[in-house]
């Protein structure tokens, strides 16, 4: 894997700073850890991360002293470490720092009402419940971020690439899940964006099918959906695809769906909203007499986590902006019969969507 472009973690938090006023807060308390990696570098699955507006504080336990100065180093990331062994020093320590500060905000949509009625007891501020204040910010991609994102997405096309021939050879779709897992590992993946879905025949026509111990025939549809992990961000792509011609009604299928991915990639871009790009899909699926059978969004932000913000559907309120990365991904599902789904994730440039992904979009794949 080449190498790649820095990130300018360090910027983060300064930006978030500039926003505790208008979310009438002094200082935040960063409970979720996407939200504490993208601000500090670290990976581990503990820590709590406190911005004031002149330092930060992140907690961890013992297993993570070290990882933790070593990637804030990394990362270019001037905070103080605090170890506790148990939750209770770890509270104790935030009691400690946060004990000047009037009003303290929580990650409402990342903290349990148990977590917010444990930390009421023990810290001196008034908590306010904050919304979205990180992932917000985290919509708008740097250089290094997208370069993350399309190296994972490389993985996964490279994988597919290699696997396609081997649907010939009838794989159960677990064997064939797990044989892509393995592929993208062996190309450099820290880990998985999701369990595969790999999805034959009529289990095509539930859009979050697991793999079964049901093999792939020839002449069906067949949904795969995976992605990986690269340094943190994740890639996600959908190829529908049979061994073989799967008859008129299938191809009419996949290209009724070709036709609806191609439409609402064509309408992002810089400004649009997000509703629009969903409708945009779902007008030529729904001119088809199908829209009863497009039972999901168009799409959804890819990035530190696999879904975020923010969504492409219908009831959706936000607008696309340059360097946000979403998917499209309209999808026919048929009871019963099969389906089809077909996605890529995009970047938002001032010319339009730049797909991510590379794997050709081709129904048929020749048998051995």
């Amino acid at each position: 894997m080449n190498a790649l472009p820095p990130m300018d973690v360090a910027a983060r938090a300064p930006r978030l700073r500039t926003r505790f006023a208008d979310a009438g807060i002094d200082a935040l308390l960063v409970t979720r850890l996407p939200n504490v990696r993208y601000l500090t570098g670290f990976s581990g699955s503990a820590a709590t991360l406190l911005v004031t507006p002149d330092a930060m504080l992140v907690v961890t336990d013992g297993r993570y002293r070290t990882q933790m100065g070593e990637q804030l180093a990394a990362a270019g990331v001037d905070a103080i470490v605090e170890v506790g062994a148990t939750l209770a020093e770890q509270h104790a320590v935030l009691a400690r720092a946060a004990g000047a500060l009037d009003r303290l905000g929580l990650e409402a949509h990342g903290i349990t009402w148990a977590e917010q009625r444990t930390l009421a007891e023990v810290l001196s501020s008034t908590l306010v419940a904050t919304e979205q204040l990180v992932e917000s910010q985290r919509l708008v991609k740097d250089d290094g971020e997208v370069a993350r994102i399309r190296a994972a997405c490389a993985i996964g096309d490279d994988a597919l690439a290699e696997l396609l021939p081997t649907l010939g050879d009838g794989p159960t779709e677990a064997d064939f899940g797990v044989a892509l897992e393995h592929a993208m590992r062996r190309r450099g993946a820290a880990a998985m964006s999701f369990d595969p879905i790999v999805a034959s025949g009529p289990n095509a026509a539930m859009p979050h099918h697991r793999p079964s111990e049901r093999r792939i025939g020839h002449g069906e549809l067949v949904v795969l959906d995976f992605g990986c992990v690269v340094d943190g961000y994740c890639s996600d792509i959908t190829r529908t695809v049979s061994v073989g011609d799967p008859g008129a009604d299938a191809r009419r299928l996949w290209d009724l769906v070709a036709a609806s991915q191609a439409a609402g990639r064509d309408a992002v871009a810089p400004g649009v909203a997000c509703a629009a790009v969903d409708r945009a899909s779902r007008d030529v699926i729904d001119a088809a007499g199908l829209g009863d059978a497009f039972v999901h969004g168009t799409g959804h932000g890819v990035g530190l986590e696999i879904h975020e913000a923010p969504r492409v559907a219908r009831t959706a309120s936000g607008t696309l902006d340059v360097h946000t990365v979403v998917t499209v991904e309209p999808g026919v599902y048929l009871p019963g019969v099969g389906g089809v789904r077909i996605e890529d994730p995009v970047v938002v440039t001032e010319d339009g969507a730049v797909p991510l992904t590379e794997a050709p979009k081709s129904l048929v794949v020749a048998p051995h």
